[in-house]
């Protein structure tokens, strides 16, 4: 693993009525390049075409595959992922959104806040994903 995690836990666990299953923790120890990955969306990212409209973990899926794409092309990987903020604009949607970030970043262990607001910059986005991801630096 890239950085020090401590207090890890998943959310089985925690949140047993959730049916979840993200690996997560409560603080990450990171030394090295810090890469702040802005919100993602259900866009891809080649085209700026919508996706998944009315679909919020369709969305999720897309602002992850975005984030993996874009830690990549910073140096980095998904296993450098230190915090992730979820933004729903409903909170029925959560399982289903937590469902994928989870299933991306299984056994990754990041820090994660997860935030209902009124809306996102345009009526058509259910969900958005912003990361921070540290590149470890060499030993």
């Amino acid at each position: 693993m890239a950085h020090t995690r401590i207090r890890k836990f998943n959310t089985k666990d925690t949140y047993p009525e959730q049916k979840l299953d993200n690996d997560l923790c409560q603080v990450v120890v990171a030394r090295g390049s810090m890469i702040f990955v802005r919100g993602q969306i259900g866009q891809d990212l080649d085209t700026a075409e919508n996706v998944a409209i009315g679909d919020a973990s369709g969305q999720a899926e897309q602002a992850m595959a975005n984030i993996k794409m874009l830690v990549a092309e910073a140096g980095g990987q998904l296993d450098h992922i230190t915090k992730i903020t979820i933004y729903l604009v409903d909170p029925r949607y959560r399982e289903d959104v937590y469902r994928v970030v989870g299933k991306w970043l299984k056994g990754v262990f990041p820090v994660s806040t997860g935030i209902v607001v009124s809306a996102l910059a345009r009526p058509e986005w259910l969900v958005e994903i912003d990361a921070i991801a540290v590149i470890p630096d060499e030993i």
